[in-house]
């Protein structure tokens, strides 16, 4: 599942970073509301033309400081800044011929990156194409970082932003929270569990994922029996995820859900569809001001 599909340090300040639905016991971090932490040092890249299609791969070039230097991005890079740098992708399938249209030097790619024959273009005209491994949990970040780093030739600015990832240290609560994967008009319904990405960012947080704590796999099958076994405190899910359902109204009327304390007081934070589980640069600041919602929710 990639993290594409699948993204304040007090609660006053939180006001100006995330917006409540229309459903108050919801609370909303929006993705183009999460500033990105932007390092500096005297270093220059030995690139000037980078088209970045690696999943977020943009962010973490321009957290780097070195945006000027993008042609072209990535369709999970969201952030405001990135606006003016053209997309490469149409449906998750990169344009060979819009990324030599914008003649780059070098290309950042993953995994995901498809088709295959657009790569292969690329690769016959020339162009260097470094692979950046992907990431699904906050130690996983700083390897992408600082490849990334390597290949621009700074590295005292990817070690800039790997103080970042280590800044994230919460005291632990006995706060419960589930994560659920919802795309309500496809019929996915699932329990996060070991592995799913969230953990690792609910863990940081100081926060119990009753899923990964209890079930098997990464993902696993939403029923009531199972949710009831948990009973999480609070519910983290996607935006989209949740309006996928009908909202909070109707998430409650999954099964299983109103038999849990989140369900009953409607205990529920979401988190913007690609920024939650994006493991980039901006990974951090969305799990601090994450903190104090999950906290907030789980006195209601």
């Amino acid at each position: 599942m990639r993290s594409r599909v699948l993204a304040t340090s007090v609660v006053c300040a939180l006001l100006a970073c995330f917006s409540p639905t229309a459903e108050a016991a919801v609370s909303d971090i929006n993705a183009s509301q999460i500033s990105l932490p932007i390092v500096k040092t005297a270093e220059h890249p030995r690139y000037s033309r980078v088209v970045a299609l690696a999943d977020g791969a943009a962010e973490i070039v321009a957290a780097l400081g070195y945006q000027k230097i993008l042609v072209g991005r990535d369709i999970a890079s969201t952030m405001p800044e990135l606006k003016l740098i053209p997309i490469d992708e149409t449906a998750m399938q990169v344009s060979a011929e819009s990324v030599l249209s914008q003649h780059p030097d070098l290309v950042f790619i993953d995994s995901n990156t498809s088709p295959a024959a657009a790569l292969s273009i690329l690769r016959a005209a020339k162009i260097r194409l470094v692979m950046i491994p992907s990431a699904f949990t906050l130690a996983d970040i700083y390897a992408k970082e600082s490849l990334i780093a390597k290949t621009l030739g700074v590295p005292l600015a990817g070690k800039k932003l790997e103080a970042e990832v280590s800044s994230l240290k919460a005291p632990q609560t006995k706060i419960r929270v589930a994560f659920l994967y919802l795309r309500g008009t496809a019929s996915i319904y699932l329990i996060g569990g070991p592995g799913s990405g969230a953990d690792s960012i609910l863990k940081a947080d100081g926060f119990i994922d009753v899923g990964a704590a209890n079930l098997k796999n990464p993902f696993n099958a939403l029923t009531a029996e199972e949710l009831i076994k948990l009973q999480p405190d609070v519910l983290l899910l996607m935006t989209k995820g949740l309006a996928s359902v009908g909202g909070i109204n109707g998430l409650v009327q999954l099964p299983g859900i109103a038999e849990t304390p989140a369900g009953q007081h409607k205990r529920v934070v979401t988190v913007d569809d690609s920024l939650l589980l994006s493991f980039g640069p901006r990974t951090v600041p969305m799990a601090k001001a994450l903190r104090p919602l999950i906290l907030a929710a789980a006195k209601l």
